[in-house]
C-alpha cells in the first residue's frame, strides 16, 4: 500500500512537522486490537491486558484472535471496537451527568452507540440510527446484543428528523466522511482517495448538520467527528457550525499523556487521533453546545381514536412476567411480536413511532405463535431479564458453538419447555426443549456460517 503524492501533500501543508511520521505510521505500523466490555453484563477484560488511556471499560489485545467463535462476542458481553472511537465515551461522561435523550445519527455498526450506552447516565434513552438498509440490520443486532431496555433503533435519513424540534439533549453525528483515518487498515481507502472526494464529503456532512440541528435543544450538545485527518471536514466543519448554527466547542480536559493532537487550526476545541501519537486509528472529534438555554420538547401523546379496523391484540400475561421490575414497562403487540418499554419512554416511543422507521425499541420480549408466547433473542440478551424467568442450562463450549450455528442440541436434565441456555453461566439464547431433542430459537440471520469449532473458547474476557 503506498499513499498518493496528492494525499501526503496534504498533509504536509496542515502538519509539517508531522506529516512524515504519520504517512509512516499509517503506511509501515499494524492496527492496534481493541475491546470495550459491557460492565452491565458483568464482563471483565483479563488482568494482563493493557488498558485504553480514555476509557476505563477498554483494553488493548496482543492480538487478533478468532471473535466470530467466542461466545461472549456473539452475547454482548463484550465490543471489538478501535480504541480512538472509544473517546466518545470519555466525551459524554466528562459532559453528562443526568438522563438525557441521545440521538446517534450515523450508528452503524454501533461502536459508538453502544459506548454511548454504556457512558449515559443510567436511564437515557439512546436512539440509533442509520440509513443504509443492510448497515442498519448490522447495528440492531449490535444493540439488542448490548442489552439496554433504553434503546429504539431507526432507520431513515437525516431530514426525517425534521419534526422532531428541540426533542434530543445531545446529537452525536460520526459523519459520512473521506476515511483517511482507516488508511492503515483498510486498502480502499488509500484507492478511493481524492480531493474531490474530501470535497462532496464536506458538502454532505453541511447537509447532514443542517438537517439535525432543530433537532437539538438549545443549550443541548452536538459530538462531531469522523475518521479523517484533512481540514475541510474538521476544523472548518467545526467553524462553520459555530458560526452558521450558534454554538461554542467545549474543552474536555483531557490528559496530556494521551498524546491527542489539539486543534490544527483556530481556536476551537477539537481533539485529533492520529496513528503515530496514539494508539488507534484516525479519530477526530468536537463537542459544540448549541447557543442558548431551554428544556427540552415536551412530548404529549394524543389518545387515539377508536373505530380502527383491528382491535389490538392482547399481551400474553406470562410475557409480561420475563423481565426484573416488570411494573416499569409498558407492554404492546406489534404484528406478532411482544414488545417491552421503559414506561417513562412512552410519549417519547408514540411520537418516534409516528415520525420515524422504528426496527426495534426496548425489549423483543417474544413473538405469538398460536396460543403460545415464543421467547426471543432481544429477551434472551438484555440486561433487565429477571434471573428467575426461565429455567437454565449451562452447556459446554462445543455445544454453544453449535447453537450459535443454528444447529439442535440435547439436554439430558432440563424439563421441557423454553429453557435459556448458557455457556459459563452467561445466556446465549433460547431453546424450545422437548426431551429427545432441544429445538434451537437462535436468529437464523445471526448465525455463524462456518463449520469451524476451535479446540477450546477464546479467553478475552472474564
Amino acid at each position: 500500500m503506498a499513499l498518493s503524492h496528492e494525499f501526503i501533500n496534504q498533509l504536509r501543508a496542515i502538519m509539517p512537522d508531522e506529516a512524515t511520521d504519520l504517512a509512516n505510521a499509517i503506511e509501515h505500523t499494524q492496527p492496534s486490537v481493541s475491546i470495550r466490555v459491557n460492565k452491565r453484563k458483568g464482563a471483565s477484560p483479563s488482568a494482563d491486558c493493557r488498558r485504553v488511556p480514555w476509557c476505563d471499560e477498554g483494553v488493548y489485545l496482543d492480538e487478533r484472535p478468532q471473535f466470530t467463535f467466542d461466545t461472549d462476542f456473539q452475547s454482548g458481553r463484550y465490543y471489538v471496537q478501535d480504541a480512538s472511537s472509544m473517546f466518545i465515551g470519555y466525551a459524554i461522561k466528562h459532559l453528562v451527568h443526568e438522563p438525557v435523550r441521545y440521538l446517534d445519527l450515523c450508528a452503524a455498526p454501533g461502536g459508538k452507540t453502544t459506548s454511548a450506552i454504556d457512558a449515559l447516565p443510567d436511564s437515557s434513552l439512546v436512539v440509533a440510527n442509520e440509513i443504509v438498509p443492510l448497515r442498519a440490520k448490522i447495528l440492531k443486532e449490535n444493540v439488542v446484543k448490548w442489552g439496554s431496555p433504553y434503546s429504539v433503533v431507526t432507520h431513515n435519513r437525516p431530514s426525517d428528523f425534521s419534526k422532531l424540534t428541540h426533542f434530543f439533549d445531545v446529537i452525536a453525528t460520526d459523519v459520512p466522511c473521506s476515511g483517511e483515518g482507516m488508511m492503515r487498515k483498510d486498502d480502499e481507502a488509500v484507492e478511493q482517495w481524492t480531493p474531490q472526494l474530501v470535497e462532496e464529503c464536506a458538502a454532505r456532512q453541511r447537509s447532514i448538520i443542517a438537517d439535525i440541528w432543530d433537532c437539538l435543544r438549545p443549550g443541548g450538545l452536538l459530538i462531531y467527528s469522523t475518521c479523517t485527518y484533512n481540514l475541510e471536514e474538521n476544523e472548518r466543519m467545526v467553524q462553520h457550525i459555530c458560526q452558521e448554527y450558534g454554538g461554542e466547542t467545549i474543552d474536555l480536559g483531557v490528559d496530556a499523556s494521551w498524546h491527542i493532537h489539539p486543534s490544527l487550526e483556530g481556536s476551537n476545541h477539537c481533539y485529533r487521533f492520529m496513528p503515530h501519537r496514539t494508539e488507534g486509528e484516525g479519530l477526530f472529534l468536537s463537542v459544540i453546545r448549541k447557543a442558548g438555554d431551554a428544556p427540552r420538547m415536551t412530548v404529549q401523546t394524543k389518545a387515539r381514536k377508536g373505530g380502527g379496523k383491528t382491535k389490538p391484540q392482547p399481551v400474553p400475561a406470562e410475557a409480561t412476567r420475563w423481565l426484573a421490575e416488570a411494573e416499569k414497562y409498558d407492554y404492546s403487540v406489534v404484528g406478532d411480536a411482544v414488545m417491552a418499554m421503559p414506561a417513562c419512554y412512552a410519549s417519547e416511543l408514540a411520537l418516534l413511532s409516528s415520525t420515524l422507521r422504528v426496527m426495534h425499541h426496548g425489549v423483543e420480549l417474544g413473538t405469538i405463535k398460536g396460543k403460545n408466547c415464543v421467547p426471543m433473542q432481544s429477551l434472551a440478551l438484555c440486561s433487565a431479564l429477571r434471573s428467575d424467568a426461565f429455567v437454565r442450562a449451562d452447556v459446554d463450549y462445543a455445544t454453544a458453538v453449535a447453537y450459535l450455528r443454528g444447529e439442535s442440541v440435547i439436554l439430558t436434565d432440563a424439563p421441557r419447555g423454553y429453557v435459556l441456555l448458557c455457556h459459563d453461566g452467561s445466556p446465549i439464547g433460547f431453546v424450545n426443549n422437548l426431551g429427545n431433542r432441544a429445538n434451537n430459537l437462535y436468529p437464523k440471520e445471526w448465525r455463524i456460517r462456518s463449520t469451524y469449532v476451535p479446540a477450546e473458547k477464546p479467553k478475552i474476557v472474564g
